[in-house]
């Protein structure tokens, strides 16, 4: 039931249009405008900006406040109590496990780790310079040739299943685009190792020596994954939810939602951060980019600094700057020129007025930029990195659309085209 009413005048209507309104359990009321179509009318809002395209229990954010609730629970709190893969199971399934779920959780996980053997010849396809975007679309549409012993999107169980196959699947598919990039042999999973472990050694192991990942790195990687889980109704995750509204299978589903993110807008934002302190290049540089940052004639930017969806600050950075810390230290790497330029720029970002004034702050991808270039993740990798974190808010979006009421997607349009004419004789 409506919780309000509001009334809409149009010009040339005789009466007014009555439209429900309906309130949340947080952010603004939303107005439900589909009466409109029965009097011949629809809404304009390109980008959708402004219209809830669906209810969704999953995760809440306020980008004025810097607020981001997984289930109800602050993003802060889950990255200090908590790990990925639990919140995998929060996203799913909207409660934090108990004890017994969470164990039994990461057991089915790790045992859909490997990829059929068949998958690793797929690969050949490819040139060795392709970049790992593009074979992680082709390779995860692909699963569904594999995998179709699962693919009922009205059952429920076989949700659940694909959900497994491609929470476990991903960071292994990733670690074997980056092998075949540079022509190591493929390592496989381990599963007695944790998830954020088990990818780094799939990603630096070679099988003439066991690769023991630092704890540090593995728990930084961990907070990578938890950081970028999901981040609501999104370019790849409403890519990955009109996908589903026409039945299309799971694994095709993702794959597009990982065309959608290695957009440069969406999901190239740390690597656009590695990119421009490449351009920097030198710290004696900093003060000449700092001005042309400031002049709105030049067409240059800080990448990394601010967000579009928080107007004050990133509630993940504070989160990731302490794991950065971290990993810096861990690895003595303070002389590595680009992360020398990146901290002086942190530093100059929290406290130059110009930044300070226009809430400009060191945003997530600032910092997990810098904790992957530390690692010794190449630049290419970094959008899929962010792929593999966001698999499970995009699984978890597609899982709940189809375990409800659905329609197919169907956006409208304002044709400005050519009126009705008649083919020239």
């Amino acid at each position: 039931m409506a919780d309000k009413k509001a009334r809409l005048t149009v010009d040339g209507l005789d009466e007014a249009i009555e439209l429900p309104v309906y309130s949340g359990t947080e952010g603004p009321d939303v107005i439900d405008v589909r009466p409109l179509t029965g009097k011949g009318l629809f809404t304009y809002d390109p980008g959708f900006v402004s219209t809830a395209a669906c209810e969704s229990k999953i995760t809440y954010i306020d980008g004025e406040k810097g607020i981001l609730l997984h289930g109800g629970y602050p993003i802060e709190q889950l990255a200090e109590h908590s790990d990925y893969l639990e919140t995998c199971y929060l996203l799913l399934n909207g409660e934090l496990p108990n004890a017994e779920e969470k164990e039994k959780f990461v057991s089915i996980v790790k045992n859909h780790t490997m990829v059929h053997e068949q998958m690793s010849h797929f690969f050949n396809g490819f040139r060795r310079d392709a970049h790992p975007m593009a074979i992680m679309v082709a390779c995860v549409g692909a699963l569904s040739a594999f995998y179709h012993d699962s693919l009922d999107i009205n059952d429920a169980h076989h949700r659940e299943v694909c959900a497994f196959r491609l929470i476990a699947k991903m960071p292994t598919l990733a670690a074997m685009c980056y092998k075949y990039s540079i022509g190591q042999p493929f390592m496989y999973p381990r599963n007695e190792l944790g998830y954020a472990e088990n990818f780094l050694h799939m990603m630096f192991g070679t099988p003439c020596e066991e690769y023991k990942p630092s704890p540090v790195l593995a728990k930084a990687m961990d907070r990578i994954f938890l950081l970028h889980a999901d981040h609501e109704q999104n370019a790849s995750t409403s890519t990955v939810r009109l996908a589903g509204s026409s039945g299309a299978n799971p694994f095709a589903c993702i794959s597009s939602g990982i065309a959608a993110l290695w957009g440069p807008a969406h999901g190239g934002a740390n690597e656009a951060v590695l990119t421009m302190l490449e351009e920097i290049g030198d710290e004696a540089n900093i003060p000449e980019f700092i001005e042309r940052a400031k002049d709105p004639e030049d067409p240059f930017r800080l990448m990394g600094f601010g967000h579009r969806v928080y107007r004050n600050f990133d509630p993940r950075a504070k989160v990731m700057k302490a794991t950065c810390d971290q990993v810096l230290a861990e690895l003595g790497v303070e002389d590595e020129p680009l992360l020398k330029i990146a901290k002086r720029l942190e530093q100059i970002a929290l406290e130059d007025e110009y930044f300070v004034e226009r809430k400009l702050y060191p945003n997530v991808d600032f910092y997990s930029g810098i904790i992957l270039k530390a690692i010794g993740i190449p630049t290419s990798m970094f959008t899929v990195i962010f792929a593999l974190s966001r698999t499970i808010g995009w699984i978890s979006h597609w899982n709940e659309f189809h375990s409800s009421p659905n329609r197919i997607g169907r956006p409208r349009q304002l044709y400005t085209g050519p009126q009705k004419r008649d083919y020239p004789a």
